[in-house]
């Protein structure tokens, strides 16, 4: 060895104290948890922002076709790579209007659409 030691900052590092000060004492379980609870989080909140962006593009995608827009793929592609500005982008473009069950196939249909964008009954 030559003697480098990489350099560690941020979270890593403060997790990385815990889990030793955890190792050095066997007394102390508390410090193995607060590491082991550091590096969950690390781990987590990529997960967290994953899921719920997956669950806003269904919501987008849902909501377009239901409002009978053909470019309900387009939207989710907007909202996938620029996020909430998207979405409020989506918000002020898409049609208002109350949104009704269609009575022949059961999909949600803008009240003000003359045909359902799903079977096209009126």
């Amino acid at each position: 060895m030559n003697g480098y030691q990489p350099r560690v900052h941020g979270l890593p590092m403060l997790a990385l104290a815990f889990a030793q000060l955890g190792w050095a004492r066997n007394s102390d379980p508390f410090a193995a948890a607060g590491g082991c609870a550091v590096c969950s989080s690390i781990i987590m909140i990529p997960i967290v922002f994953i899921v719920l962006n997956i669950a806003l593009l269904v919501w987008v995608a849902r909501d377009a076709k239901a409002r009978g827009m053909d470019s309900s793929v387009l939207w989710m592609i907007l909202v996938m790579f620029t996020s909430v500005i998207g979405l409020i982008l989506y918000l002020f473009s898409r049609p208002q209007g109350a949104v009704v069950r269609c009575r022949n196939c059961g999909n949600n249909r803008l009240q003000a659409s003359m045909k359902c964008p799903h079977c096209a009954a009126p």
